[in-house]
């Protein structure tokens, strides 16, 4: 591990502990421990008070400093009273906003913008939180010296939101698939009665995620006869998608349709692996890391026309309407047939050219020019 002897950065890294931590945490995880690994900074976590000692796969050369305020007291105090500063603040070089939690300026301000999807679909959303989300996005524009997205399309939706493209950053995520041998995803597909060929979706359960429709073409390949099961695989979420997707399982039939539900990485590695094909019919992300680490694995990928997702893929995917049943059901047999090898390898040499070490890297130079 290289000594570190770079600037101090206070990273705010609450979102791990949040109870759906999803891309965003992923992506605070891997930043944390690669600026730690890469030594050219002093990475120091930031948290809302709560159990010691779990550190959600921090490493251990991250420090991580607990405010004295929970949660949602700590992120209503840094959105209304622009207090109290991060916790060692007088040591801080800069202060990372990761996700939406804004904390005060106490040094210069570097935020990550992940997506404005609270912009583009409000009612998505609840009061509460899409006003949060739009303070959030207030603070930002006035106060942060650099605003890190992960895409292009990211970066579109900051400019027209006001914020200069001076500031923008465009610092794709990158991508880590875990080596996952044959006998584990023999034992994985096993373990959940996985008999036949599947097409894997994996994602947190709400709107945005655009479910109902990857069912309804799964239901016409169903009318057509096909062999392929369908796999759903991530957390609970919120709104009316959960009810939807119970039904549509209730109809199509729970041994044709697996819900797995939140998986253990490794598990996830396997599912992915296992898969014929891999199926992301999101209305908007704003990076879509699902399809990268589908496309490690091998597996062919089926996403959605104009949308960060077909950014980050090119021609090493199959974009399509999502809106469209009869052409996401077209693209999903191609995927898993004819075109099954070809998007297999276009897609292994998209993913290797995401990796965490360029996202570091990038990020490391973005603190250097605000810090100087």
């Amino acid at each position: 591990m290289p000594q570190a002897d770079g600037p101090h950065v206070a990273l705010v890294v609450e979102q791990l502990w949040q109870p759906v931590p999803g891309g965003s945490g992923t992506y605070v995880r891997e930043l944390a421990n690669g600026l730690a690994a890469a030594g050219q900074v002093q990475p120091r976590g930031v948290r809302a008070r709560g159990a010691v000692g779990d550190r959600r796969g921090l490493a251990p050369e991250v420090r991580v400093d607990m405010s004295h305020l929970p949660r949602r007291a700590l992120y209503e105090s840094w959105r209304r009273l622009r207090a109290p500063r991060v916790p060692g603040w007088r040591t801080a070089d800069l202060v990372h906003a990761t996700t939406w939690a804004v904390p005060p300026a106490s040094a210069p301000l570097v935020v990550t913008v992940h997506d404005l999807a609270f912009l583009r679909e409000p009612e998505h959303f609840t009061k509460h939180g899409a006003a949060y989300f739009r303070d959030a996005l207030a603070l930002t524009r006035d106060e942060a010296a650099v605003v890190i997205v992960p895409s292009e399309a990211t970066a579109q939706d900051c400019t027209a939101a006001g914020i200069e493209r001076s500031r923008v950053r465009v610092i794709p995520h990158g991508v880590a698939a875990l080596p996952t041998s044959d006998d584990e995803v023999a034992t994985f597909r096993r373990r959940h009665g996985l008999e036949r060929p599947y097409v894997l979706w994996v994602g947190t359960l709400e709107p945005r995620k655009n479910l109902p429709a990857l069912l309804r073409a799964y239901g016409a390949l169903r009318s057509e006869g096909t062999d392929l099961d369908l796999v759903l695989v991530g957390p609970q979420g919120w709104g009316e998608t959960a009810e939807e997707v119970d039904h549509a399982v209730g109809t199509l039939g729970r041994d044709r349709v697996h819900r797995l539900g939140k998986l253990s990485q490794q598990d996830l590695q396997a599912a992915y692996a296992g898969a014929r094909t891999f199926c992301f019919p999101s209305v908007w992300e704003g990076f879509g890391l699902p399809v990268l680490e589908a496309q490690a694995h091998g597996t062919p990928v089926v996403t959605s026309r104009g949308t960060s997702m077909e950014e980050i893929c090119g021609a090493s995917a199959l974009a399509v309407d999502p809106g469209d049943t009869r052409a996401l059901a077209e693209a999903l047999m191609l995927a898993a047939d004819s075109r099954h090898d070809e998007l297999s390898s276009a897609g292994l040499a998209n993913s290797a050219r995401f990796t965490w070490d360029a996202a570091v890297a990038a990020t490391t130079a973005a603190y250097r020019e605000v810090i100087s």
